[in-house]
C-alpha cells in the first residue's frame, strides 16, 4: 500500500509538467496537439502496456513487471535529457502568486469542467464490464475485446482532440462533450448486440479521450501565469473526477436503477460539463496561447 501511495505522488507532477514542456517546445498554434502527443503515451500504454505487464507477471513473475516498468522509466529519463532543449528553465515560480491565480473564477470553472468531464468518463468506465454483460449479454472474453477497442478509441480521440483544439479549444471541447453525452444516452439501445456494442465502445472511447487535450489546454491558458501548478492541479482534477464518477455510477446501482442506467448517468454528468463550458465561454473569451516555461 505504501508503495502504491509513493508512486502515485508522481502522477500529477509528471503529466502536469509534461503538458507544460510539450506546449513550450512547439509553435503556439500546435500546443494542443503537442499536449495530445504527450498523452498518447498513456493511451498506448493502456492498449499494449497493460497486457504486456500482465503477460510478464504470469510467465516470469510479478517482480519482472515492476522491473520492466522501472527500466522503461530509466530509458524515458535518458531520452528526455538528450532530446529536450538546453537552457529552457523559466523564472523561479512564486508560490503565493501562483496560488492566487488558481483562485480566479475562470480557473476554478475550468478545473470544475475537468472534474465533470473525467467524471462522465468514469461513471461508465468503472462499471464497463457489468454494464456490457447486462446490456449485451456477452462473455468475459468479449468484454476483454471491448476494452481493447476502447483503448483504440482513446488513441483516435486523443489525436483528434489535439488537432482540433489547435484551431479552437472551446469549440473542440463543446463538440466532443456533446458527442460523449449523445453516445452515452444511446449505449443502452445500441449495445444490445455485439456489433452495436463494438461501435459504441470505439465512439465512446474516442469522445471520452478527445476532451482530454482541450481540458488540459484550457486550464493552462486561463492560468498562463502559473502553467506548471495549474497543469498539475488539473491532473488532480482528472483524478477527482475519477472518484466522483465511480461514486455516481455506484449510486445508480445502489438505487436499483440497473446497469443500463449507468451510461445515462454519465451522459448527465457530461451534460453538466457542457453547460459549464457554454457559461464560461460567455464570460471569458478564448485565449490563444500559454506562457512558455
Amino acid at each position: 500500500m505504501l508503495s502504491r501511495i509513493l508512486t502515485s505522488l508522481n502522477h500529477g507532477a509528471f503529466f502536469g509538467l509534461g503538458s507544460v514542456v510539450a506546449a513550450s517546445v512547439v509553435p503556439k498554434h500546435k500546443q494542443a496537439s503537442a499536449v495530445a502527443t504527450m498523452f498518447m503515451g498513456l493511451t498506448l500504454a493502456n492498449i499494449g502496456g497493460v497486457p504486456a505487464a500482465t503477460w510478464l507477471g504470469e510467465t516470469i513473475g510479478w517482480r519482472m513487471s515492476f522491473l520492466a516498468t522501472a527500466g522503461l522509466g530509466v530509458i524515458s529519463m535518458v531520452s528526455l535529457f538528450f532530446s529536450l532543449p538546453k537552457g529552457g528553465a523559466g523564472a523561479r515560480p512564486e508560490v503565493k502568486k501562483e496560488l492566487a491565480v488558481l483562485m480566479r473564477p475562470q480557473v476554478l470553472s475550468a478545473l470544475l469542467t475537468t472534474v465533470l468531464g473525467a467524471g462522465a468518463m468514469f461513471t461508465l468506465y468503472t462499471y464497463i464490464s457489468p454494464v456490457l454483460q447486462s446490456i449485451t449479454h456477452v462473455t468475459p472474453v468479449f468484454v476483454t475485446a471491448m476494452l481493447v477497442l476502447i483503448g483504440v478509441g482513446f488513441s483516435i480521440g486523443n489525436y483528434l482532440g489535439g488537432k482540433l483544439a489547435d484551431r479552437s479549444v472551446n469549440g473542440t471541447l463543446k463538440g466532443f462533450l456533446l458527442l460523449l453525452m449523445v453516445i452515452m444516452l444511446v449505449i443502452p439501445f445500441l449495445a444490445r448486440n455485439e456489433f452495436g456494442a463494438a461501435i459504441s465502445m470505439v465512439v465512446w472511447g474516442a469522445a471520452t479521450f478527445a476532451v482530454v487535450p482541450p481540458l488540459q489546454m484550457r486550464v493552462m491558458r486561463v492560468a498562463s501565469e502559473a502553467p506548471g501548478l495549474s497543469s498539475s492541479v488539473n491532473i488532480g482534477a482528472f483524478n477527482l473526477g475519477n472518484a466522483l464518477g465511480a461514486a455516481a455510477g455506484g449510486a445508480v446501482i445502489s438505487a436499483g436503477l440497473g446497469y443500463s442506467f449507468v451510461p445515462v448517468m454519465g451522459a448527465i454528468v457530461a451534460g453538466l460539463a457542457l453547460l459549464l463550458v457554454f457559461m464560461s465561454v460567455r464570460k471569458q473569451p478564448e485565449t490563444v496561447c500559454v506562457a512558455n516555461s
